[in-house]
């Protein structure tokens, strides 16, 4: 049913806690479920499908094709870096981004 704070209906931080769930997961699934400005539905199996899909799939596929391209053309190693001026813009650019991605998430939008 709809959750609701007052009849005590919903899944809250103790019984999230219950279930044995990392904290990590609730968060990534209340970032990637949370409305901007509606109320917005849980249900045990999306939050199932969403992490097994777009958190474990995606970013275990992310993790292991960079695994794999360091191992195939440098050896297995990280080499060390040296910036040029591009990289070095490129960096502030990004760094501006971060910053108000920053200021939008802590306003929740």
């Amino acid at each position: 049913g709809k959750f609701s704070k007052s009849r005590g209906v919903g899944v809250f931080g103790d019984m999230a806690k219950d279930t044995g769930i990392p904290a990590d997961i609730w968060r990534f699934y209340l970032l990637y479920l949370r409305p901007e400005g509606q109320d917005s539905a849980f249900s045990w199996s999306d939050l199932m499908l969403k992490n097994n899909s777009e958190l474990l799939n995606n970013l275990g596929n992310f993790i292991n094709r960079a695994g794999m391209f360091v191992c195939k053309f440098f050896g297995g190693t990280v080499p060390n870096m040296v910036l040029t001026l591009d990289d070095k813009r490129l960096l502030a650019r990004v760094t501006l981004e971060l910053r108000q991605y920053h200021q939008l998430l802590e306003k929740v939008r």
